[in-house]
């Protein structure tokens, strides 16, 4: 897979001609197509052909699309991402109940514990303490909802009391966008791997056909929240500095490399714990690098 993420702002006729995209607007572009990672269409005045949507989904290449108020509406998903896809869709469906519920604990336990850092990074010292009481306490598929409480903690001190994620402004219009490019860095690596994006391991919404990039991207979040809370109010580039969070230095098992990429190694090791029942196979980041020039 590429590295590079591709943002269409403008109208343009997109195609695919000797392995690259060709961008053909006011100038023509051309980009070698094995160098995307991501494809976001932010304008609804761009056309594609159908050789190139059709050589995207082949190399799982992620294409988003936008709505009028360039927010992620849609994206493109191939059919099977992997050779061996019918293995791993009896694989999912064999995960047992307890095996999900114990992965499930490990990851809520990691987003409170990320959560947690963030709150002592911003001055919140005694919201931060309790958070770590909460992490502490997470039980088995969470039963007591530490979750939940450590949210209602959590975005109190970022939002202010009397403010919610329900809101608008400024702030929360900055996480439902990174929110989405983060939902589908990890659709296109469940996909990539033969995984069903619908089957979820605690997630179970019939209307929700992410539920398993849901359960996933739970400690990713506050990457998002990070550099949102550094963000201006009113920031016009905040969209194309949110959309670079996939470039962000990361380091995962000791070795540092770039997000998308330890997004993928920590979801094939959610994978191998639910496959051999050993949730301490879950390897998390052990840093991302927000970098100071936003």
């Amino acid at each position: 897979m590429g590295f590079r993420t591709v943002v269409i702002k403008n109208r343009a006729k997109l195609e695919f001609r000797l392995n690259s995209l060709i961008v053909r607007g006011e100038t023509e572009k051309k980009i070698y197509i094995a160098e995307i990672n991501t494809l976001i269409v932010q304008s609804t005045a761009v056309s594609f052909t159908a050789s190139l949507l059709n050589e995207l989904t082949k190399r799982n290449i992620k294409v988003i699309f936008c709505d009028e108020k360039c927010n992620p509406s849609s994206e493109v998903l191939p059919y099977y991402g992997a050779h061996n896809t019918a293995k791993k869709y009896k694989e999912q469906f064999s995960w047992e109940a307890e095996r999900k519920a114990r992965v499930w604990r490990i990851i809520v336990r990691q987003k409170i514990l990320e959560q947690a850092k963030h709150l002592r990074e911003n001055g919140f010292i005694e919201a931060c303490e309790m958070l770590f009481g909460y992490a502490d306490e997470v039980e088995i598929n969470d039963r007591t909802n530490r979750e939940g409480h450590a949210a209602k903690v959590y975005f109190n001190c970022l939002l202010g009391l009397g403010n919610s994620r329900q809101g608008g402004g400024f702030f929360n219009g900055c996480l439902n966008y990174g929110y989405a490019i983060l939902l589908s860095a990890f659709n296109r690596e469940i996909v990539a791997s033969g995984y069903l994006t619908q089957l979820g391991i605690w997630h179970d919404n019939e209307f929700n056909p992410f539920n398993l990039a849901c359960d996933l991207m739970e400690p990713f979040r506050v990457v998002v929240d990070r550099l949102a809370f550094r963000l201006e109010e009113g920031d016009k580039e905040f969209k194309k500095k949110i959309v670079n969070i996939l470039n962000f230095q990361t380091v995962i098992g000791e070795k540092r490399t770039t997000l998308d990429l330890a997004i993928r190694q920590y979801t094939k090791s959610v994978f191998h714990a639910l496959d051999v029942g050993d949730e301490s196979a879950i390897m998390f980041p052990e840093e991302i690098i927000i970098e100071n020039e936003l």
